[in-house]
């Protein structure tokens, strides 16, 4: 009987999560590109982890889009004038943290990024 009290109580807390995904008032969990491990409902909940998608040349602000609003982006000007990435759309990306096809772990990921006119070397 004790592990379905325990089973009704995990319903209980991701029924609303589901019920409630397009609320504005309620933050949203992380995203992630492609979940590799579930989320439990636990004390001591273990990071999801996803694969990094080969962003290398793409526009930073489609990138950011298609990471998601809960995703954490960190963009860093990698020209070495240290400037501020004010419209991700006017950037590309020249390098990621982590690097394509690897796992994330942590957060946020770093898009190292310069304006749509330089090159990236």
């Amino acid at each position: 009987m004790r592990s379905v009290g325990r089973v009704l109580v995990a319903v209980a807390l991701l029924a609303p999560v589901s019920a409630c995904a397009g609320a504005a008032a309620a933050p949203a969990p992380r995203p992630t590109a492609t979940p590799s491990a579930s989320k439990s409902a636990s004390a001591n909940p273990q990071p999801v982890t996803a694969t990094m998608m080969d962003l290398i040349g793409g526009n930073a602000g489609r990138a950011v889009e298609q990471m998601g609003p809960g995703t954490e982006v960190s963009l860093k000007d990698v020209s070495g004038k240290g400037r501020s990435v004010d419209d991700p759309v006017e950037w590309k990306i020249c390098e990621t943290r982590p690097g394509p096809n690897q796992q994330i772990t942590a957060y946020p990921v770093v898009l190292g990024v310069v304006r749509v006119a330089e090159s990236c070397g």
